[in-house]
């Protein structure tokens, strides 16, 4: 819309993108800040709360009351910060739009039944598989074909350099499990107050960043990535999710006053995913976002584990939910996770220059 109105004003400023990128930030800060309490008392007021599972830790059953679903609020707030201010003739945008939408719809659902059914489980695990499936095969087979059908793709290898692929049914199949796999870690994430939140915060900033230098051709020599003339769009839509996110923190910090559901955690963390893939960061996605690894694969090993020596690894899967049953307070394990993850965006941003 700005980049419209910059067309008949002729405002330099308009055109500016760091002016762009803090625009973006503010007006989804304020958007949540604004309109969550009226979503809080809204959902209060029909009684819909968030479903505590019943063999999780014991000191949830406080957590009965809080209302879930603020995800819904957090990604108009984003929509509303891309449709201000960034070019919306990029390409780039409406891949992530795509993927922002298709798996919020499925997180909606996932929410609505378990709040109007009163039980934990929503879509069956095989349909929500499924349906995030068929969001990521579209989403992938639209830059399939906007690359003319073949391209060559540049993959980054963290502290190391460049290899070189052709676009083929191996790489479609890595960008699949990076949408798919980011959308469930994110989710899986999300158990705790605030403990996903701030994770997508640091992500999305680093992201920011890398969208910004890959549009630069001097910047993107020097940091070892792929130059993408149209990347820095992305950093808009990468400040919108930041300025969400800490809008949403603000009501979501321990003591949590409201979750953000599936709706919320499956559609960031698919974006997010989309966003690495656009920017040829499938890898460097692993480190930045080391604590939504971390979790993924503290429930598969548990899993693997016990169908082998029926036996657990963990008190508990995901590994949050482990420290907490061993005693240790909510909100230390939060403010941990929250600074490892920071430590995960240093070495991530680290890694993409080593001469």
């Amino acid at each position: 819309m700005i980049i419209l109105i910059n067309q008949y004003l002729n405002f330099k400023i308009f055109s500016c993108i760091t002016f762009r990128i803090i625009l973006s930030i503010l007006t989804s800060f304020f958007i949540n800040l604004y309109f969550i309490p009226y979503i809080i008392a809204y959902f209060k007021n029909l009684k819909k709360y968030q479903i505590i599972r019943m063999d999780g830790p014991k000191t949830h059953s406080c957590k009965k009351n809080t209302p879930t679903m603020g995800g819904l609020i957090i990604l108009i707030s984003i929509l509303i910060g891309v449709f201000l201010y960034c070019d919306l003739c990029n390409f780039y945008i409406w891949c992530v739009i795509g993927v922002l939408i298709g798996c919020g719809i499925i997180g909606f659902l996932d929410d609505y039944k378990k709040i109007n059914f009163k039980n934990t489980q929503g879509l069956k695990i095989l349909s929500k598989f499924f349906w995030l499936s068929i969001v990521a095969i579209i989403m992938i087979s639209m830059i399939y074909v906007n690359s003319n059908n073949s391209i060559n793709i540049e993959l980054v290898i963290p502290f190391y350099t460049k290899i070189f692929f052709k676009i083929n049914y191996l790489y479609m199949f890595l960008c699949y499990f990076v949408i798919v796999g980011t959308s469930n870690a994110v989710n899986l994430t999300d158990g705790l107050d605030g403990l996903a939140i701030m994770p997508i915060i640091f992500l999305s900033v680093g992201l920011g960043i890398i969208s910004l230098c890959s549009s630069n051709v001097f910047f993107a020599h020097y940091m070892n990535i792929p130059y993408l003339k149209k990347a820095n769009e992305l950093s808009i839509l990468c400040a919108a999710i930041t300025g969400s996110g800490l809008g949403f923190l603000w009501f979501n910090a321990y003591p949590a006053k409201i979750f953000m559901g599936d709706v919320g955690s499956l559609s960031l963390g698919g974006a997010l995913g989309m966003i690495s893939i656009l920017l040829h960061q499938e890898l460097l996605l692993l480190i930045l976002g080391g604590i939504f690894v971390l979790e993924a694969i503290s429930v598969i090993l548990q899993v693997i584990y016990f169908k082998i020596r029926k036996k657990r690894i963990f008190k508990m899967a995901p590994i949050h939910h482990h420290y907490e049953i061993k005693g240790i307070s909510e909100s230390l394990i939060i403010v941990r996770f929250w600074i490892l993850s920071f430590i995960c965006l240093l070495i991530g941003i680290a890694s993409l220059k080593v001469n």
